[in-house]
């Protein structure tokens, strides 16, 4: 797979990747604020509503584990939303839960 496939199927993946309990992507919520490629690796930026996450892992776990599949070398950064970020997650969390 060339480069530029690599990144359009990596993009994809992503682009699909939903929240364990929220009936919406990361994309969508927020948490998944970027992507870096650089050949093979696959660097994730993620913004979690507030620090200490107790499904941290599990998201994380169902970003790095599709993109291994395909080859990726994963790396994920994480920090938290800001207060603008916040209230749009916490909005589309009322509305879309799925617990």
């Amino acid at each position: 797979m060339d480069d530029n496939s690599f990144a359009a199927e990596v993009n994809r993946i992503l682009s699909g990747v939903k929240h364990p309990y929220i009936s919406r992507t990361l994309k969508e919520l927020g948490i998944l604020k970027s992507v870096q490629i650089d050949s093979k690796k696959v660097i994730v930026a993620l913004a979690y509503p507030f620090g200490g996450i107790p499904i941290k892992n599990e998201i994380e776990r169902i970003i790095r584990k599709p993109l291994e599949d395909i080859g990726a070398f994963v790396e994920i950064t994480a920090t938290v939303m800001n207060q603008q970020e916040l209230q749009k997650f916490l909005a589309m969390e009322q509305d879309a839960w799925a617990g």
